[in-house]
C-alpha cells in the first residue's frame, strides 16, 4: 500500500474552494485549514510534517494588485509558504476542515496551538505584512491562498504530508522553511502531494 494523501475539497489539479483562502474575490475569505488525511505510511514512520506552498508568487512585488497594471506571466516566480506543522504523532492520521486556521487572525496566530499537537512554523505572510501597523505580526501555521488579483497566471498550491523517522525534528519555535527542510534531510521515509489552483483574476477564472 503506497502512501496517499486526501484533502477535503481539493482535488489534484482543480480549483480551491474560496473557503480556504485568505482573499476570496474583493474580500477577506474564511481561511479554513483544509481537512487532510493520510493512510499507507510506512514502517518506521514515528511522525509526520504538513507543508503548503505556491511555487507561483511574484518575484517583484512592484505591480501587485496595482490599479491598470497586470503582473506579467513572465515575471520570474519564487516559492510562497503558507502553511508548515511538523512532529505531529504517528499516531494521527489525519486533521478536520479548521484544525490548524478558523479564520484570519490579524497579526497572525499563535506559534502554539498546532492541531493534533503539531509543531507551527512561521509562513510567508509574515514577510508580507511586515511593516502594516494593522496586519503586521508573526504567522504560524495555516494561512491560505491570496494570489495577486492583476496576476496573468494561475497560481499553484502544492499540499503535501511526508512520514519521518523520528518523533521530532528537533526545531526551534516559530521555525522556517529553510530550518525544516534542513531537519527533514535524510528522514523522509515517504511523500505524497495535492495540487490545487486559485486565482483572484476575474479573466482568468
Amino acid at each position: 500500500m503506497s502512501f496517499e494523501i486526501q484533502i477535503g475539497g481539493i482535488s489534484d489539479g482543480e480549483p480551491i474552494p474560496s473557503k480556504f483562502a485568505f482573499c476570496a474575490g474583493a474580500e477577506m475569505g474564511d481561511n479554513l485549514s483544509p481537512a487532510i488525511s493520510w493512510s499507507g505510511a510506512p514502517d518506521g514512520t514515528r511522525s509526520f510534517v504538513i507543508t503548503c506552498s505556491d511555487p507561483d508568487c511574484p518575484s517583484d512585488g512592484t505591480d501587485v494588485n496595482v490599479e491598470g497594471r497586470t503582473v506579467p506571466a513572465s515575471l520570474p516566480r519564487v516559492e510562497f509558504v503558507h502553511w508548515l506543522l511538523a512532529d505531529i504523532p504517528a499516531s494521527c492520521t489525519g486533521l478536520d476542515e479548521g484544525a490548524d486556521a478558523d479564520g484570519i487572525v490579524a497579526k497572525g496566530k499563535s506559534v502554539d496551538g498546532g492541531a493534533c499537537g503539531g509543531a507551527r512554523g512561521r509562513n510567508d505572510y509574515t514577510g508580507w505584512f511586515e511593516g502594516d501597523p494593522d496586519m503586521g505580526g508573526f504567522y504560524f501555521g495555516y494561512d491560505g491562498p491570496c494570489p495577486p488579483s492583476n496576476d496573468e497566471i494561475v497560481h499553484h498550491y502544492v499540499y503535501s504530508v511526508h512520514a519521518i523517522d523520528t518523533d521530532s525534528l528537533g526545531l526551534g519555535a516559530g521555525y522556517d522553511i529553510a530550518e525544516l527542510r534542513a531537519a527533514m534531510s535524510g528522514r523522509v521515509l515517504a511523500s505524497s502531494s495535492i495540487t490545487g489552483t486559485y486565482t483572484l483574476n476575474p479573466a482568468l477564472s
